[in-house]
């Protein structure tokens, strides 16, 4: 009988090396490098600076300005009038210039409180003539023979009398403002009134005597012949407060 040959054992298929294990460090070394060499990052933007005061409103109105632009573009301009602008004249307040009966009389009552004495009067049909409490009486007298240049004057012809209340009122009011010393009052003789009585003349020397005017005249006297003679009289304005300190 032979022998037995022995058996050869199978083949051992080469051992695969282990794979490694997990691990999350084995690139860090080349992260690390990575990162080195890497351009910085930019810096992040600057935060939006806060509006200032005002700005808004600034901004709206820009819009506003551009939106109206836009809204008139292709507008043709009206031609410019020849004969300019004309402003409507601003008509004084009734109640702070012309002086009621009943503000005349607190001025009456307060110039008897203070002591303030009536002007000193002198009336005929053809001489009037009033001076103030103090003044001197010769001042009337100079007034009158027109020593004094008229720096304005007032017409109040075919005014009645309380048209001519209002008009004095107004216009001794703005000369006394203007700094206007001496003026004239043109009221007439009275020749074509009821009565032949000279009704704005008689009024006149009321209104500068007494209540809120007087206390802005010095003296008046009737105007010389040249000016009017018995149909007209001088105004001698006091000096304005705001004209005193020059």
């Amino acid at each position: 009988m032979g022998r037995k040959k022995p058996r050869t054992p199978p083949p051992v298929a080469p051992r695969r090396r282990e794979e490694s294990f997990h691990s999350p460090f084995q690139d860090l070394r080349e992260q690390l490098r990575a990162m080195a060499s890497a351009p910085p990052p930019p810096p992040p933007p600057a935060p939006a600076a806060a509006p200032r005061p005002g700005r808004l409103s600034d901004v709206v109105a820009q819009q506003e300005k551009a939106l109206f632009l836009v809204e008139m573009a292709g507008i043709t301009p009206l031609p410019k009038d020849p004969r300019g602008r004309v402003d409507k004249p601003q008509q004084p307040t009734a109640g702070r210039i012309f002086p009621t009966d009943d503000l005349e009389a607190l001025a009456d009552l307060r110039d008897l409180v203070e002591g303030r004495g009536a002007f000193t009067i002198q009336y005929t049909d053809e001489y009037m003539e009033g001076i103030a409490p103090g003044v001197d009486p010769r001042l009337a007298q100079r007034l009158h023979r027109g020593d004094y240049a008229i720096q304005a004057h007032i017409d109040l012809h075919g005014h009645t009398v309380e048209g001519a209340k209002v008009a004095v009122d107004h216009f001794l009011t703005s000369a006394y403002l203007a700094g206007q010393r001496c003026v004239m009052l043109i009221h007439g003789r009275g020749l074509n009134s009821k009565d032949n009585r000279p009704v704005l003349k008689e009024q006149v020397r009321i209104w500068l005597s007494h209540g809120r005017l007087s206390r802005l005249v010095l003296a008046f006297a009737t105007a010389p012949v040249t000016d009017g003679g018995a149909g007209a009289v001088y105004v001698l304005l006091r000096r304005a407060p705001h004209f005193q300190k020059r």
